[in-house]
């Protein structure tokens, strides 16, 4: 005696990544500079984090870090996540400050707010 039985899949919008929420060792955390020597106290260790800080750096922080691609470098080598990496490596260069700061964040949003690639888990 065989049944069928229908599943009903969530919406994305209730769906993240399991990427946002895996927290690395402090010691691997994403350290905000913003200069070479210059710490400004603040650590990321996971995208969650990440994104929270990323609205209330220093905007010198963001110019910074992005020039010098350590926020791809720590997405990919850390986070393991080479697809935000890839897509924050695509951001154009040379846009004003405020306007990089949103487009970094809208990304890091976007990728774990609903991404069908990963393994995800129900929010709420």
């Amino acid at each position: 005696m065989s049944r069928k039985v229908r599943v009903k899949k969530q919406s994305n919008a209730k769906r993240t990544s399991v990427k946002s929420f895996v927290k690395v060792p402090f010691e691997n955390g994403f350290q905000f500079y913003t200069d070479i020597g210059n710490y400004t106290g603040i650590t990321a260790t996971n995208l969650n984090e990440f994104a929270a800080m990323l609205q209330t750096i220093p905007i010198e922080s963001v110019t910074f870090h992005f020039q010098r691609k350590d926020f791809q470098r720590w997405i990919k080598e850390t986070v393991k996540d080479t697809e935000l990496a890839a897509q924050i490596n695509r951001i154009k260069q040379g846009m004003p400050a405020e306007d990089l700061r949103k487009e970094i964040l809208s990304t890091v949003k976007h990728a774990h707010a609903c991404s069908p690639i990963e393994k995800t888990l129900l929010i709420g």
